[in-house]
């Protein structure tokens, strides 16, 4: 298998939606906002995006319960296409970790 795995820290935009798939299993879906300054080429560059973040599976709820618009959290995952029409291209931070982190 190959890598896939990114951890990503940032701000909650919204709070969470959660819908339920045909089948049943419970999405939360948000959008991550990330900010810092990264080092590149020996000189600091400004990082900035927002992405959508998913997360899937029974302890969604309980999981997303305490995330409101604003909170600071880390979000480990995988990424993948947003869906599988032709020719789209966004990508999508499928969560399988998230914590909470104190405002540096």
């Amino acid at each position: 298998m190959l890598e896939n795995r990114l951890v990503l820290t940032g701000v909650v935009r919204e709070k969470p939606q959660i819908r339920f798939t045909p089948a049943g299993i419970p999405i939360a879906s948000f959008h991550l906002q990330h900010h810092s300054i990264q080092q590149e080429a020996g000189h600091p560059r400004k990082a900035l995006c927002t992405l959508p973040v998913l997360f899937a599976g029974e302890s969604v709820q309980e999981r997303m319960q305490q995330l409101e618009a604003g909170s600071r959290v880390r979000v480990t995952g995988f990424i993948s296409r947003a869906n599988h029409r032709h020719g789209e291209y966004r990508l999508v931070l499928h969560g399988q970790q998230i914590e909470t982190i104190a405002i540096e």
